[in-house]
């Protein structure tokens, strides 16, 4: 058993709307009620302000659980010319606790970098964000035995831009870049050494606490495989894709994750 809360952030990506956000809001009204887990709502932009008010107008309801909005990115910049971006000070006005970085299509599709990200952690942090920093190797780096030295390179960036107290207040997700959207998910087994890994590697990088950071797993988390990967020692809930869009799974894989710890 582990003291640490675990954490359900369902990133929506380019999907969804308010309707859905409704459903989540009435399920966990209905069926969580439970504040053994920590869940994060990472819908687009431009529903943050309003999945914030709903949080908030059903208050009272969902008194309860424990239910926080995330941002899918933000920028390493304050503000200016930077037609598109969204600024960590900005997505705090709006009510968000969380912000999601260095997601890998973020670094695949957009840019992002290891020095980048670092940057926009720090960001984050400065404006009372808890960053959810996304680190995971491709199929390639796998098959090359680098999985451990690709996810270092993240954590070390992270920890020489912003310090060594940097994952006092941060959770980390693991992402195997061959498992998301796949459907091929690593197995427990292949979880729980990288997130071993990140914790140990996190004790000789870091003055934070790293039996206390949260670590997540993302890489096609369903209702089939999440008792067996939330059950790991290390493994403290989900970064969720896709069954995030379907409230009856979401919140079948918020109870497995209070069930497992």
């Amino acid at each position: 058993m582990t003291s640490r809360r675990p954490v359900l952030a369902g990133n929506w990506k380019m999907n969804g709307n308010l309707q859905l956000a409704q459903e989540l809001v009435a399920k966990f009204s209905s069926e969580l009620d439970s504040d053994a887990v920590e869940v994060v709502l990472c819908p687009p932009a431009v529903f943050l302000a309003n999945v914030k008010q709903l949080l908030e107008q059903n208050a009272a309801a969902l008194a309860g659980t424990r239910i926080g909005v995330g941002g899918q990115n933000a920028s390493a910049l304050d503000g200016g010319a930077h037609t598109g971006e969204i600024a960590a000070s900005m997505l705090a006005s709006v009510g968000c606790d969380y912000v999601i970085l260095g997601h890998s299509e973020r670094r695949a599709m957009y840019g992002d970098t290891t020095v980048s990200v670092a940057e926009k952690f720090a960001k984050a942090i400065a404006n009372g964000l808890i960053p959810i920093l996304c680190v995971g190797e491709s199929e390639s780096e796998r098959q090359q035995g680098n999985t451990f030295d690709v996810i270092a390179a993240d954590l070390e960036k992270v920890v020489e831009t912003n310090g060594k107290r940097a994952f006092d207040n941060a959770i980390i997700a693991y992402e195997p870049l061959w498992a998301i959207g796949t459907g091929n998910s690593a197995t427990p087994e292949q979880a729980q050494e990288v997130h071993a890994f990140i914790r140990a590697h996190l004790a000789k990088i870091s003055d934070s606490d790293a039996n206390a950071v949260r670590i997540l797993y993302g890489g096609s988390v369903t209702p089939d495989n999440a008792v067996e990967l939330f059950a790991q020692a290390d493994v403290d809930g989900g970064l969720i894709g896709g069954a995030s869009l379907d409230a009856d799974k979401f919140i079948n894989l918020c109870q497995m994750a209070v069930s497992a710890k």
